[in-house]
C-alpha cells in the first residue's frame, strides 16, 4: 500500500513538472498560485502517507501480538499434551501392577489350596495313626497293663504297670508325639532309657509300633531285674 502511494506521489510530481514547463511564460501570479497548489498537493499526500504508515504500524503490532498469542497457545497445548501422555503412562503402569497383583493373588490362592489339601491329608493320616495307637492302647492295656494319656503339646504318655513284681502298681512311662515331619518323636522316659533313641529310629524306619512298645516294655523290665 505504501508503494502505491509513492507511485501516486511520483505521478503527481511529474504532472506538476509538465504543468510547470508549460506555464513558464505565464505571469508571476500564476507561478505563485501553481506553487501553492503544489505545496497543498504535497501536504495532502504527505498526510495520507503518514496515516497509511500509522495503519501499517498498527497492523504489524496486531500481527506480532497475534503471533505471540499463537505461540502461548501452542505452548499451553504442548504442556497439556505432555501431561496427558504422562497420565496415560501412569494409568498403563497402574494397570500392569493391577494385573501383576491379580496374578499374585491367584498364585496365593492356588498355594493356599495346595497347602490346605496337604494339611487335610496330613491330618487324616495323623488321625488314622492315632486311631491305630488307640487300638493298640486298648490291646496293651488289657494284656500288658498299658495306659495311654493325652498330655500337653498334643503328646501321648504311655504308662506301663505290672513290670516290677514287687511293686506291680509302679508306673514306667514315656511321652510320644508327631513332629513337623510327621515322624514319631519319643521323650520324657521315666526311668530314663538309654536305648530309647535307638527304638525311635527303628519305629520311624519300620513303622511297626507294636514292636516298638514291646521293646520299650522289655527295656523297662530288664532295668528292673538288673
Amino acid at each position: 500500500m505504501v508503494e502505491d502511494e509513492l507511485s501516486l506521489f511520483d505521478k503527481s510530481i511529474n504532472e506538476f513538472g509538465s504543468k510547470f514547463r508549460s506555464t513558464l511564460s505565464d505571469t508571476p501570479c500564476q507561478m505563485v498560485g501553481l506553487r501553492e497548489a503544489c505545496k497543498d498537493s504535497v501536504r495532502l499526500l504527505t498526510e495520507k502517507l503518514f496515516v497509511k504508515l500509522k495503519e501499517e504500524e498498527r497492523m504489524v503490532e496486531m500481527f506480532l501480538e497475534y503471533k505471540n498469542q499463537i505461540y502461548r497457545q501452542n505452548k499451553l497445548i504442548q504442556e497439556k499434551k505432555d501431561n496427558l501422555l504422562k497420565l496415560i503412562a501412569e494409568v498403563k503402569d497402574k494397570k500392569q501392577k493391577l494385573e501383576e497383583l491379580k496374578a499374585n493373588i491367584q498364585d496365593l490362592k492356588e498355594e493356599y489350596s495346595r497347602k490346605k489339601e496337604t494339611i487335610a491329608t496330613a491330618n487324616k493320616a495323623n488321625e488314622e495313626r492315632l486311631n491305630t495307637l488307640q487300638k493298640s492302647a486298648d490291646l496293651y492295656r488289657d494284656r500288658l497293663g498299658l495306659e495311654i494319656r493325652k498330655i500337653h503339646d498334643d503328646k501321648l504318655q504311655f504308662i506301663f504297670t505290672n513290670i516290677d513284681p514287687k511293686h506291680p502298681e509302679n508306673p514306667f512311662f514315656f511321652s510320644l508325639c508327631l513332629n513337623e515331619a510327621r515322624d514319631y518323636e519319643v521323650s520324657d522316659s521315666a526311668p530314663h532309657l538309654e536305648c530309647l533313641a535307638e527304638f525311635q529310629e527303628n519305629v520311624r524306619k519300620t513303622n511297626n509300633f507294636s514292636a516298638f512298645l514291646a521293646n520299650v516294655r522289655k527295656a523297662f523290665t530288664a532295668m528292673v531285674y538288673t
